[in-house]
């Protein structure tokens, strides 16, 4: 049975057509008929066809009969395409034998084109070279094929032809999927050991890990057991991804689908951890799994402070399917009650606040995105801060450290000297330059992760035109000449507003932050002195000037010495308000404040 299996993914940089070739494989195959038949019909969720991306990965099981009467069954792993699901991708890369690196043919090898190409050659996978969109006006079929055979070195006549809009070349890369894949190893006589790749949540059956089998078998009625949590749970059924859920009697070596054991808990079933079974286990679980760690952090706070707890059960239910989504309650003295929430990256951040507002109807305030510093104390100890408003008084502080990543820019050389200057500006450390060919520059750095999660990503489209591609892989924590951020509005400090920033930039950003909120904040009767502070030092100074009643309106002629006691009279009025006088920032200021260019 094992000999007739293929189990493979499709791996490509966002928009290169990778959902469009599932569905002519299903087409093909006869998984799905003409009728059930729509545009990717592998991203089931809304916001997956609005932004064309793949945001949950969607396993499906085909069966194809080859031209020699072989019944074959060729399990797809959907994979999603983005950086910030990348350890997703590494565990859907484990579950297979084999990928196809789809390349579009009129934008050539991008950034994730190759970051995914080396997730796949570092998991021994044998890769089917793929040009997609060859039907296309503006498809440059002899460049792609030159880069692709730069990037993975392979021969010409292994790059597949196809467009999967119009059904070209499907033909011989089901063939190609059969003869080049090779079949799962067979090993039905040890203890069960099965790799989850992902995971669902259903109301009524609790969470459904995805499993690849590599040893052993599953059935209804077993006891399984997780390596990472170490939670047993009765099997209630196994099955197989047809287009939904189909039970069989078991899973065995070789096989992909899903274990159904009334899990309630969705934290308990971790992507990469190992299912064994709980009266016969393995030694050990399969290589690779690690806690996948927030990387990017931001409060949430709802508009209305009556929706406090709509926004609670909101986070609850989005985490039932999205594991890794982190949150706990915080509150701000400017913004109320609300949740710091940690995502994997900026695409995952803003996916969860479109959800949250779409499918429960929130509206929300979002602080701006921060990354967690590592804080040394001077008596040794290291504290872990995702907060500015949490970080230790600076006397207690030795060192700061932040993240960094590895990041690979692809680009037109036309661009190259903005994108420099952009990279310059960011504080990125240069590493080297390749030249892929006439047409494609690879340029490899390395980032503060603070620099590139605002605005970095915006820009580099716009100083390219769009031409630019861009991906990243963290690298851990470095020491950084950093300081914290106070923005103080009559002497108080407003914690909603303070940052954590490298002190080249802090007078430029301090400056620019009280100028916005000098425009921002209505007059009050007295006069508002908005500062930004680094500790006790003030580095930058803005005054909004009160409101003023013409006082002297009914001294018409007489001395002049009436009117100046009517105008000291005022001014001490004023300067006793200043004293007991609270300035209430308004929403719409922090909202402006948190779209300020950076």
């Amino acid at each position: 049975m094992s000999r007739n299996i293929r189990n493979f993914c499709i791996i490509a940089h966002i928009d290169h057509g990778k959902s469009t070739l599932a569905d002519r494989l299903l087409e093909y195959t006869g998984t799905i008929s003409q009728r059930e038949m729509k545009e990717q019909v592998l991203d089931d969720m809304d916001l997956e066809r609005e932004r064309g991306i793949t945001i949950k990965s969607h396993p499906v099981r085909m069966h194809y009969t080859a031209p020699d009467g072989s019944e074959y069954i060729l399990n797809l792993i959907d994979t999603p395409g983005h950086v910030d699901f990348s350890y997703e991708v590494s565990r859907s890369l484990a579950a297979c034998e084999g990928a196809l690196l789809l390349v579009d043919a009129t934008q050539g090898v991008e950034a994730q084109t190759v970051s995914n190409a080396y997730l796949a050659i570092e998991h021994n996978l044998t890769l089917i070279p793929v040009i997609n969109k060859i039907d296309l006006q503006g498809a440059r079929i002899p460049e792609t094929r030159r880069q692709i055979i730069d990037l993975i070195g392979c021969r010409e006549d292994e790059i597949l032809l196809t467009s999967a809009k119009s059904g070209i070349g499907i033909e011989a890369l089901v063939e190609a999927i059969i003869t080049r894949i090779p079949p799962p190893c067979l090993d039905l006589t040890s203890p069960l050991r099965a790799l989850i790749f992902d995971s669902t949540f259903d109301s009524f059956r609790g969470a459904i890990p995805y499993v690849r089998i590599f040893e052993g078998v599953v059935k209804t009625g077993d006891y399984i057991r997780f390596f990472a949590s170490n939670m047993s749970y009765e099997v209630s059924e196994v099955g197989v991804f047809r287009m939904h859920r189909q039970r069989t009697d078991q899973l065995a070596s070789g096989e992909v689908g899903y274990i159904i054991g009334g899990v309630k808990d969705i934290s308990k079933v971790k992507v990469g951890d190992t299912i064994t079974l709980r009266d016969s286990p393995a030694h050990e679980p399969l290589p690779g799994y690690r806690v996948v760690k927030p990387m990017v952090f931001s409060g949430m706070y709802p508009v209305d402070s009556d929706d406090y707890e709509n926004l609670r059960s909101s986070l609850e239910k989005m985490r039932l399917n999205d594991s890794s989504l982190v949150y706990e309650p915080e509150t701000s003295s400017a913004l109320g009650f609300g949740f710091r929430c940690g995502y994997l990256g900026l695409l995952h951040m803003e996916i969860v606040q479109e959800r949250l507002e779409r499918e429960f109807n929130l509206e929300l305030v979002t602080t701006m995105p921060n990354v967690r510093f590592q804080v040394i104390l001077k008596n040794g100890e290291i504290l872990e801060v995702d907060n500015p408003s949490r970080m230790p008084p600076i006397g207690e502080i030795e060192t700061l450290r932040e993240p960094y990543v590895k990041a690979e820019i692809i680009t037109p050389p036309t661009y190259l000297g903005n994108i420099l200057k952009l990279c310059q500006e960011k504080r990125g450390i240069y590493k080297n330059t390749r030249y892929l060919d006439a047409e494609k520059v690879q340029l490899n750095y390395e980032f503060p992760l603070s620099e590139i999660i605002f605005n970095f990503y915006d820009r580099l489209k716009s100083v390219s035109r769009g031409y630019a591609s861009f991906d990243y892989e963290p690298i851990g924590f470095r020491e950084g000449d950093l300081v914290k951020l106070d923005i103080l509005i009559s002497g108080e400090p407003v914690d909603a507003l303070s940052a954590i920033v490298h002190r080249d930039k802090a007078y430029q950003h301090g400056r620019a932050l009280c100028a916005k909120l000098r425009e921002l904040i209505p007059k009050q009767l007295f006069e508002v002195v908005i500062q930004a502070a680094i500790g006790s030092r003030v580095i930058a100074r803005e005054v909004k000037s009160p409101l003023r009643k013409n006082v002297t309106a009914k001294c018409y002629g007489g001395d002049i010495t009436r009117k100046r006691k009517l105008l000291e009279k005022q001014k001490e009025g004023k300067r006793r308000m200043k004293q007991i006088g609270k300035v209430e920032v308004p929403q719409e200021a922090f909202l402006a404040v948190l779209k300020m260019e950076h």
